[in-house]
């Protein structure tokens, strides 16, 4: 008997298993020593870097390049890691494209920024390859500290409060550390298991225990946790998903893009992984290119995005666009969801164009459909399980610039709290900062 993934043209083993390993190898192809060399040599150690204003970690971008062009990559790795313990999967991750990159002088110049991603990859995979971790830890405090949350910025906070020499305890709901890294990147960013490697070289500081299966909600309050611990630092992320309020939007095959680049990333065999002939991915960040890219990967025919804005509004920089295009996604803009069709699983989605006034988005009417026996959800998510007494933002929670919430002891930060971009980088950023706001307000 036919399975509903079957009837409905979702299936496994599209492709071989040769082809597979082919289309999920590395995004960008790492540096050799030489090749580090002659990219370094393009920099102009600029005085006032406009690198180092645009990345959200304040790393000394000319400073590591230099170290790198004088063969010193150990010496760069350590300047870059300073201030951003996660350097190693920021340097793959990163849209250095509109941050760093853009604002390179050569670029400016050129069209040609100097490399500084796989500059930096280049310095932090040479160190993490001895099998150093170039920080000692403090003498003991005495004082612990709770961190909710294994992502970039649960890890970050946690390592440096470690460093300063306190206790952490991390609370992890899912049984593997390391948050969106682990789950929520396309996996030719992010080969040969390295987020997790990461992981257990930044637990090499010492003072940090995880304990997985565990999360607010499930077992854990936040008065418990203030009880027990010195200090709460929150990076619980968004788990929900926004709804497509479509009709239709139950039916087999339809399903969030998040759900299934997690279930891709966990995955030991490709090629048994479901995936449809014809796949339409609703919305227009990087999660959404990243859900069509892999499912062109793993050898859908068709490939569509549908955003609801144009081009410029999109929330995926144009390098993650183009890409999308360079693996043959097609992109539609000025649409949105109105109803997916078929008969128990989808078939078809229903798109009506829309028209923006005033920056105030409104539906035409007219609409058009495309053949979709997969649709994934990729617009937006949603914060879930915030602690009641904790102040919001918009539906974030609300925090200063150091962290803060408005309930005394507890800190948040990373894509739940207010503030930055939904970045890596950014949650790398306030997970460090609010661990030196929770160290003063500890130690006077």
């Amino acid at each position: 008997m036919a399975t509903s993934h079957q009837a409905s043209g979702v299936q496994a083993g599209r492709l071989s298993a040769d082809q597979i390993a082919e289309n999920f190898s590395d995004l960008h192809a790492p540096f050799d020593a030489h090749e580090a060399a002659v990219a370094a040599d393009r920099c102009y150690f600029c005085y006032d870097a406009p690198c180092m204003t645009a990345c959200p970690t304040d790393i000394d971008i000319p400073m590591f390049i230099r170290e790198i062009q004088a063969g010193h990559p150990e010496a760069a790795a350590r300047t870059i890691l300073n201030q951003n313990i996660l350097g190693g999967m920021c340097a793959r991750v990163c849209p250095t494209e509109t941050l760093c990159e853009e604002v390179c002088v050569r670029e400016t110049a050129e069209g040609k920024p100097v490399e500084i991603g796989r500059l930096q990859r280049y310095a932090t995979d040479t160190l993490m390859a001895q099998g150093v971790h170039p920080f000692e830890r403090a003498e003991s405090t005495g004082k612990t500290i709770a961190v909710v949350g294994a992502g970039p910025a649960g890890l970050s906070a946690a390592h440096r409060l470690a460093m300063l020499g306190h206790d952490v305890v991390i609370y992890e709901p899912k049984p593997k550390s390391g948050g969106l890294n682990e789950f929520g990147i396309a996996s030719y960013k992010s080969t040969d298991n390295f987020a997790a490697r990461e992981v257990d070289w930044l637990l090499q500081i010492g003072g940090i225990t995880i304990q997985h299966g565990q999360g607010l909600g499930s077992g854990l309050t936040l008065e418990g946790l203030k009880a027990e611990h010195d200090a709460v630092f929150l990076s619980i992320g968004l788990a929900g998903v926004n709804a497509l309020r479509a009709e239709g939007e139950d039916k087999d095959g339809v399903r969030d893009a998040v759900d299934f680049i997690a279930e891709l990333r966990q995955a030991d065999d490709l090629t048994a992984l479901p995936v449809g002939r014809n796949v339409v991915v609703i919305g227009g960040g990087m999660t959404a290119v990243d859900a069509a890219v892999q499912s062109k990967l793993l050898g859908a025919e068709n490939v569509t995005i549908a955003y609801r804005r144009g081009r410029e509004a999109m929330g995926a920089s144009r390098f993650e666009q183009d890409l999308a295009a360079s693996k043959g996604v097609k992109l539609m803009f000025n649409v949105q969801p109105v109803a997916v069709h078929g008969n128990g699983a989808a078939a078809e989605i229903e798109l009506e164009y829309t028209a923006s006034e005033d920056g105030k988005l409104s539906g035409t009417g007219e609409t058009v459909r495309v053949t979709a026996d997969q649709v994934f959800k990729a617009i937006g998510q949603t914060l879930e399980g915030a602690p009641e007494g904790l102040e919001l933002e918009g539906r974030k929670i609300r925090v200063s610039d150091s962290g803060r919430t408005s309930v005394d002891g507890v800190w948040a930060g990373g894509d739940c709290a207010s503030g930055g971009e939904d970045l890596t980088v950014t949650a790398v950023a306030e997970g460090r900062d609010a661990a030196m706001d929770i160290h003063a307000s500890l130690t006077g």
